[in-house]
């Protein structure tokens, strides 16, 4: 069973936890390293769950398995899908269809005319994911789901 909860800056050392593994398990899929986080204190934490507005951490049979945020609408009403990780466990299992759709739906409801995200090359596993819940290629790394 999978069970999604949003946090909230009180939320900082599970989201902690799941996003230093997250840096451990894939340092070539996010443009933060290990190195930038690993030594931080709780507020640094805290300001980051308080900067983006959405972070949604995933459980699989009660285990934390999979992250995901969602930032603010930009001017041209996009909201960019970050931070997505799964655990190697969890892989294969829906745990990244469902975070998908929760930043989806929280961008329908922020009003957002798409979602974006960047997705490596060489992260080809990922880009199936995406492409498999809608999202099309628009140049580079850059993926978007057009909302309607």
């Amino acid at each position: 069973m999978i069970d999604l909860r949003v946090l909230t800056a009180d939320d900082w050392a599970a989201w902690r936890e799941l996003r230093l593994a997250s840096l451990r398990d894939a340092p070539d899929a996010f443009g933060a390293t290990l190195a930038d986080w690993v030594r931080e204190g709780e507020p640094r934490w805290r300001q980051r769950l308080t900067d983006v507005p959405f972070n949604v951490l995933a459980e699989l049979d009660g285990t934390p398995a999979g992250m995901v945020s969602g930032t603010e609408p930009d001017a041209g009403q996009a909201v960019e899908l970050i931070s997505m990780w799964v655990a190697p466990s969890a892989r294969g299992r829906g745990v990244g269809d469902e975070l998908i759709g929760a930043v989806v739906g929280w961008a329908q409801r922020r009003g957002a005319r798409r979602v974006v995200l960047r997705v490596y090359d060489h992260n080809r596993h990922g880009a199936n994911l995406y492409r498999r819940n809608g999202f099309r290629p628009i140049g580079g790394t850059w993926m978007t789901l057009p909302l309607t």
